[in-house]
């Protein structure tokens, strides 16, 4: 199995980096992956503004150059874990620009003439790490799931991934928010998984 990990956070020394570190160290030391690669997209310098204009049309994001290499490492992999932080309700503007950038008719999807597309990215299964300053309660009482009901269903299911799993960690900035607990539970999930 090979295993994608976006990270969506612009502090190295920020908690969601020591998600990133346990997720790493959990899938080098689990035989089911022969691979982990690491997407960072703030220290990558990667440009999330989608742009359309008389030399990029949107019927040609599919094949944009400077994207290829991104595409090559979204398409290598079977599970695509994200690490971010939810600001706002929702991830950071640079991973919804990546998905806006990347996630193009052509490449992720490919309408089909009937109410969904067809997702391009079937086969793959996802992991959404995210971490917020507010109580855990918070996102399915007082936002009624927003942040799920978007990477899930907005995104994931609909480009094709199966399985989406989700490690929603809140009261981050607290003291009392059992962070070693949490990072130990990321990092138990990564070494024993199969799919």
């Amino acid at each position: 199995m090979k295993l994608l990990v976006i990270y969506a956070h612009p502090n190295h020394r920020s908690l969601n980096y020591a998600f990133l570190q346990e997720i790493v160290r959990g899938s080098e030391e689990n035989a089911a992956f022969e691979e982990v690669e690491v997407l960072d997209l703030y220290a990558e310098g990667f440009d999330p503004v989608l742009v359309f204009n008389e030399e990029k049309r949107r019927r040609d994001m599919h094949a944009d150059p400077e994207l290829a290499r991104y595409r090559e490492l979204i398409k290598r992999a079977d599970k695509v874990a994200f690490v971010y932080p939810i600001w706002w309700g929702r991830p950071p503007a640079m991973l919804l620009g990546f998905i806006d950038r990347m996630f193009a008719s052509g490449f992720a999807y490919r309408d089909n003439g009937k109410l969904l597309p067809e997702g391009l990215l079937k086969g793959k299964t996802a992991v959404c790490v995210s971490t917020m300053k507010g109580p855990a309660v918070y996102m399915p009482l007082w936002l009624y799931n927003v942040h799920k009901t978007l990477m899930h269903k907005a995104l994931l299911r609909y480009v094709g991934f199966g399985k989406v799993k989700f490690f929603e960690f809140g009261s981050m900035e607290s003291p009392r928010g059992k962070q070693k607990e949490k990072l130990a539970k990321v990092y138990r999930y990564f070494r024993t998984t199969t799919a």
